[in-house]
């Protein structure tokens, strides 16, 4: 009997999570419900802002945030963007090699403590890659949503996908880097696995 979908076999009995998509998994129109949800805790979002120097009163005062129209804390829209970019990643980019950008985004609801939030993801378009060979780049499209079905935050992501058959995939699966690989100069803005 072949393992579950999502765990590679090292031998008999034993298998090994391996999460994430290749180049050759990706089909455009595709949706992926991203799960669990992730509740927004004060914790969260004062920590958050406060790590990024986000100072700005809205986010972490509470006697301020009353006087606003929201009445209060309003989570940053740094920690709304990445925790739901953070839920996409199990499936999207758990196997990428890079991300190459993130592209219009947009904020399109407020969010507070306490609410969950869920992900989704429509594949968009793919198409190899003309300069680097065995890897494709995939544009995807993610949408997050409130536990009310509100959509509050939505982009486009391109990241730079491997195909199956290259160094590190399920043909090798202890992920080693064959020693050209490993060897050839890193270029600017690369980020290997």
């Amino acid at each position: 009997m072949p393992p579950p979908a999502t765990y590679l076999e090292l031998e008999a009995g034993r298998f090994r999570e391996d999460e994430g998509l290749y180049y050759e998994d990706y089909i455009a129109g595709q949706v992926f419900e991203h799960r669990p949800g992730r509740t927004i805790t004060t914790t969260d979002n004062i920590w958050s802002s406060l790590l990024s120097l986000n100072l700005h009163p809205l986010h972490i005062d509470d006697v301020y945030a009353s006087g606003t129209q929201f009445k209060r804390l309003l989570v940053s829209s740094l920690v709304t963007f990445a925790i739901v970019n953070g839920m996409t990643v199990r499936t999207i980019s758990q196997k990428a090699i890079a991300n190459l950008g993130w592209d219009n985004v947009r904020l399109t609801a407020p969010v507070f403590v306490g609410d969950t939030l869920y992900a989704e993801t429509t594949i968009v378009a793919k198409r190899p890659s003309g300069s680097r060979p065995g890897e494709g780049i995939v544009t995807v499209h993610t949408a997050g949503l409130n536990q009310d079905g509100v959509r509050v935050i939505e982009f486009d992501r391109n990241v730079l996908a491997a195909m199956r058959d290259r160094p590190g995939s399920a043909a090798d699966p202890l992920g080693a880097v064959s020693a050209a690989e490993d060897e050839r100069p890193v270029r600017a803005g690369e980020v290997r696995p």
